[in-house]
């Protein structure tokens, strides 16, 4: 799954655009790496965010097309 869609679904970022804004601004990393909006998410990733309310990181646990609002922070834990 793109990394950009993986935030959206995750609800660690409210919309796929705004995932794709903070790739495009290298704002996003997975392993210390910055990375495009394209970029393939695997389970073990360490995804780390710049956002505007402070820096967020998360380790991927499970990759899934589709969780609801309450599921979603089982697909990543806190770093």
């Amino acid at each position: 799954m793109r990394i950009d869609k993986y935030l959206k679904v995750s609800r660690l970022v409210k919309r796929r655009v705004m995932a794709h804004d903070l790739c495009e601004a290298g704002k996003v990393s997975v392993n210390q790496k910055v990375v495009k909006p394209g970029y393939e998410v695997h389970v073990g990733d360490r995804i780390r965010l710049e956002l505007p309310m402070g820096v967020r990181e998360v380790e991927v646990v499970m990759i899934k097309e589709h969780v609801s609002a309450d599921q979603a922070a089982t697909l990543y834990r806190e770093v």
